[in-house]
């Protein structure tokens, strides 16, 4: 198949089920479940070949006017090679409008990503497992709706962007954990359904004895359940969370274009994200 026969069109939910087959055949863990929440979040496109298979996927998240992530980049194994992920990353990029833009890279895409203007900015490491028996922190609580705009809150001051519309929608798929001190939420842990189990996301709090609480409040209710934890190298949570089982198995390259300093003056720090697509 030539490369002037692919057609680039924008990612509609008639896709999906054809996104996930690419999915599995990358190896993803990634659910019909999974890819409609981060199309609903998201803006994307997908490559069309012959008899109109889809070949290719790109979605685009945008967090508000604040930034955006670049994710759920696929080109089907038969089709490397031939400039398409490039196609695809351009048409994805045109979507962002003026938004600062974040990615996590794979080793094998990081040569695309560079030429398009991103830099290393740090790395992801995947953990996941079967949950060996955990202690209850006792300094952890349910959140109630009533929580969600200080979740929120939080959230953007970590991150770096108003995400209300994933901590909203991640409030009607999970549940999320929090720490209050003196009446005010400092800190909160998200768990949700994902891929083939659970995933426990973003977790953010001011310090690391924090969010191991926030942790260990789902720990403790899933001995034995398969669990997935994505944190940056930064926060030193790894070695803990090997030792929970749940073991280091991958990661990915943070990337970003441009590079913006993270605040000194924030309070919090994400200890866990949502995901390597979500950030």
């Amino acid at each position: 198949m030539q490369e002037r026969q692919i057609e680039i069109r924008p990612f509609g939910p008639e896709h999906l089920d054809a996104a996930v087959r690419l999915s599995q055949e990358a190896g993803w863990p990634h659910r019909l479940e999974d890819w409609k929440v981060a199309l609903d979040l998201s803006k994307g496109v997908v490559a069309i070949g012959a008899d109109d298979e889809v070949v290719g996927t790109t979605l685009l998240t945008p967090y508000e006017t604040d930034c955006a992530t670049i994710n759920m980049v696929i080109v089907a194994a038969s089709m490397r090679g031939r400039g398409l992920g490039r196609r695809l990353m351009d048409a994805a990029l045109a979507l962002a409008d003026d938004r600062p833009l974040r990615l996590t890279a794979t080793a094998d895409g990081l040569p695309l990503y560079e030429k398009l203007g991103f830099y290393q900015t740090g790395a992801v490491v995947q953990h996941q497992g079967l949950v060996a028996a955990t202690e209850n922190p006792g300094n952890t609580e349910a959140a109630t709706k009533a929580d969600i705009p200080a979740i929120t809150a939080l959230d953007r001051e970590a991150f770096g962007a108003d995400r209300s519309a994933l901590i909203a929608r991640f409030a009607d798929l999970g549940e999320f954990a929090i720490i209050r001190r003196n009446g005010k939420v400092v800190a909160f842990a998200c768990l949700r359904t994902f891929g083939r189990g659970e995933v426990v996301g973003p977790v953010v709090a001011p310090d690391i004895d924090d969010a191991k609480s926030l942790l260990s409040h789902f720990l403790s209710r899933k001995t034995g359940a398969f669990l997935r934890v994505d944190t940056g190298t930064e926060t030193g949570l790894g070695p803990w969370l090997a030792s929970h089982s749940l073991v280091h198995v991958g990661g990915g390259i943070t990337m970003a274009n441009p590079v913006i300093k993270r605040s000194n003056s924030s309070t919090v720090t994400t200890f866990a994200l949502a995901n390597q697509a979500l950030g």
